[in-house]
């Protein structure tokens, strides 16, 4: 009994994956808080109805923050989940050092993304609310720029962050003290982003990407609480 309480191999492998699981998690619940408070309603391929409904959130740039949060949590997560999965050893011991890097540039292009979404496309579209007569045409041109340059780095980031997750799951998969469903779950996670970014790129926000979205969100969800109570377990 001792024995098992002080140096079972099964508790000991299971602890590296607690403050991980935990920031994954956080993670995901700091970005769907966020995501909740997101003006909705309006279509966002029609920039006359969503640029409306953004020129009259007083909470844009907060949630936008919010949602910046989330992801820099999530990452923090995934990288200090890459520094436990490196020293397993094994075949697949090179998709955890790659998955770090990825999930890094993935968090580099939220930013980037955030800041566009967040902060210049409102005040473009408070520009364009505000502008009259010839103005108000020039100033919805502009608003619209930033709405296309944040589908491409949108695109972009979810290419990347769903190879980040396709390589964690590679590395998940194969770890002592993961279930092996977890890793499963974590890529296929990441094939939803990988198609997120497919139809982002080439439809905008389009009916298309409802499913993959919606997919991306569950199976995350999924494979973080799946990671968290495991990590806790004795056994």
């Amino acid at each position: 009994m001792k024995q098992n309480q002080q140096g079972d191999p099964r508790t000991l492998d299971r602890a590296p994956y607690r403050l991980p699981a935990i920031l994954l998690f956080a993670g995901v619940v700091v970005s769907l808080v966020a995501g909740i408070l997101h003006p909705e309603g309006a279509n966002a391929n029609d920039h006359v109805a969503s640029f409306t409904q953004y020129a009259g959130s007083e909470l844009w740039i907060g949630v936008h923050l919010g949602q910046f949060a989330g992801m820099a949590i999530l990452i923090a997560g995934l990288y200090v989940l890459g520094s436990a999965l490196a020293g397993v050893p094994g075949r697949t011991a090179w998709a955890a050092p790659l998955g770090k890097l990825a999930a890094a540039a993935a968090l580099a292009l939220y930013g980037c993304l955030q800041a566009v979404d967040g902060v210049a496309l409102k005040h473009s579209v408070d520009a364009w609310a505000a502008a009259e007569g010839a103005e108000k045409a020039i100033r919805f041109a502009a608003a619209e720029d930033m709405r296309w340059l944040e589908w491409g780095v949108r695109s972009y980031q979810s290419f990347v962050l769903g190879a980040a997750l396709v390589l964690f799951g590679i590395a998940a998969g194969t770890a002592r003290g993961i279930p092996r469903p977890v890793g499963y779950l974590m890529g296929l996670s990441g094939v939803a982003y990988l198609v997120q970014g497919w139809v982002i790129g080439t439809e905008g926000f389009s009916s298309s990407n409802t499913v993959p979205t919606l997919a991306g969100i569950v199976l995350i969800l999924l494979w973080t609480i799946w990671l968290l109570g495991s990590s806790w377990r004795r056994f």
